[in-house]
């Protein structure tokens, strides 16, 4: 292991509670209660190959519990298989965890498979279930949520199955089984703003649980650190709003302010040529300020050669599908300014400003593709990286 003073955990979160929207609240559980970073989220529609071959492993990865290793095994096949011959997938999401000991801290959160689910302390307690004949102590019901190893090794054994199904299985999962089609399915993006990383807290999963009330299926997720480039070109388009904007408060202010300087009326139509000249002056102080909250990096103060490194600052993409997924998504995201948002909604209970408002959603289907784009939604060498780094030589 390169980094001895961390640990890199993993967490799969099962088709069923991804089917239920409890992926906000399991999310939410591990970053609270563990203290770790999330680094890394991938959605996967794992294809019979890689589903086999895990319930394989499962069959026999503990010889001293043969009944929890069947007992695993069997839930693997049965859940996380292929529906049809026509490869419809499951989905289920990989997570990765990284800080110290955060392999026992993930495990402990999660909940051991032989303790009695009663109470909600642990996340299978809250979101799994284990029903047992009361006669026979045989096993009825199984859902244990998420899936996650104990030890360093079980863990570098998932992922050495799991990582060499990434670049075919993993990413914008298309054609799951339990979405609909049609012609007014829409595709739309979430961006969790940096703010929600900051620290440990309740907020990425809260917002992802209030965005699951739309009805809309997550079928792609990446953890990424946005670069100056990318930030520049995603929010291009809000350069020349900027002037716009300045234009319609700016002749307004600057009468008031030399009103109140020279002691004479100023009008504001005679501020015209004033705010052509500063329009352009404030975009481009407005958009770096955006750019600079969005990365961590200031253009201004960059080399050329940074602005392709990612950022100091963590966002999170999630991209939404169903029917009228865009509009779905900024009705409950509510207004930009999060004072002019209505109660109730993402921006007005998480949101401080209108630049740092919690989210970016996409505000229309061609924009939502634009920004997959720019973000690489469906790709992310970075995860893998990741891996390699902690568990391609252990």
């Amino acid at each position: 292991m390169n980094n001895v003073s961390k640990e890199l955990a993993c967490v799969i979160i099962n088709p069923y509670p991804i089917r239920k929207s409890r992926t906000g609240g399991i999310i939410a559980r591990y970053l609270v209660r563990t203290d770790l970073k999330l680094v890394g989220a991938r959605m996967v529609g794992a294809s019979a190959a890689l589903s086999n071959e895990f319930a394989e492993y499962l069959a026999n990865y503990d010889p001293d519990d043969p009944a929890k290793c069947e007992l695993f095994s069997s839930y693997v096949r049965k859940s996380f298989s292929t529906v049809d011959s026509n490869g419809h997938a499951h989905r289920s999401m990989l997570l990765l965890f990284e800080g110290e000991d955060a392999i026992h801290k993930i495990y402990e959160v999660t909940g051991d498979i032989n303790q009695e689910w009663l109470c909600g302390q642990t996340v299978r307690d809250t979101y799994g279930d284990l029903v047992r004949d009361p006669k026979t102590g045989a096993v009825e019901y199984f859902e244990p949520c998420v899936l996650v190893g104990r030890s360093s090794k079980y863990v570098k054994e998932m992922l050495d199955i799991w990582t060499p199904y990434l670049k075919t299985d993993s990413g914008i999962v298309h054609g799951s089984y339990d979405i609909a089609a049609g012609e007014d399915i829409q595709h739309t993006l979430v961006m969790l703003k940096p703010d929600n990383w900051r620290q440990p807290s309740l907020r990425a999963g809260n917002i992802m649980d209030l965005l699951s009330s739309t009805g809309l299926r997550i079928v792609g997720v990446k953890k990424f650190a946005m670069s100056i480039a990318q930030a520049e070109e995603f929010y291009g388009p809000v350069r020349n709003k900027l002037k716009k904007i300045f234009n319609i408060f700016g002749a307004d202010r600057a009468s008031q302010a030399l009103s109140r300087e020279f002691g004479f009326p100023v009008e504001p139509d005679q501020m015209k040529d004033l705010c052509n000249y500063l329009g352009p002056l404030f975009a481009e102080r407005e958009f770096e300020n955006i750019v600079e909250f969005m990365t961590g990096r200031r253009p201004s103060n960059c080399l050329p050669e940074e602005y392709n490194q990612p950022g100091s600052e963590e966002c999170l993409a999630i991209v939404y599908e169903g029917v009228d997924a865009v509009n779905k998504i900024r009705d409950i995201l509510g207004a930009t300014d999060p004072l002019k948002a209505r109660p109730g909604s993402i921006r007005r209970e998480f949101g401080t400003n209108i630049m740092i408002n919690a989210a970016h959603a996409s505000d229309s289907v061609e924009n939502a593709q634009r920004e997959m784009r720019i973000l690489d939604v469906a790709n992310d060498a970075h995860f893998e990286e990741l891996i390699n780094q902690y568990y391609k030589e252990s």
